[in-house]
């Protein structure tokens, strides 16, 4: 049975997409690993990452928002 636990939803505001993140955790054990759910209209596109991924595009994204006169 695979586990998964909501972590955040969001809106972008300019698009009206939904964003969700959600944790995986297969019970046969392995990392756990971020599900990105971006669903726009009808259309849904879901990948799993694992965490140096994440952190790696965690990283780009806040360089990315600080450059734009955020954070």
């Amino acid at each position: 049975m695979t586990r998964v636990t909501p972590l955040d939803k969001l809106r972008a505001p300019l698009g009206g997409q939904e964003i969700e993140l959600q944790q995986i955790d297969h019970d046969a054990g392995g990392m756990s690993l971020l599900r990105t759910r971006i669903r726009e209209h009808s259309r849904f596109t879901v990948f799993d990452i694992d965490p140096q991924t994440a952190q790696a595009w965690g990283q780009a994204l806040l360089r990315w928002a600080q450059g734009q006169g955020l954070g």
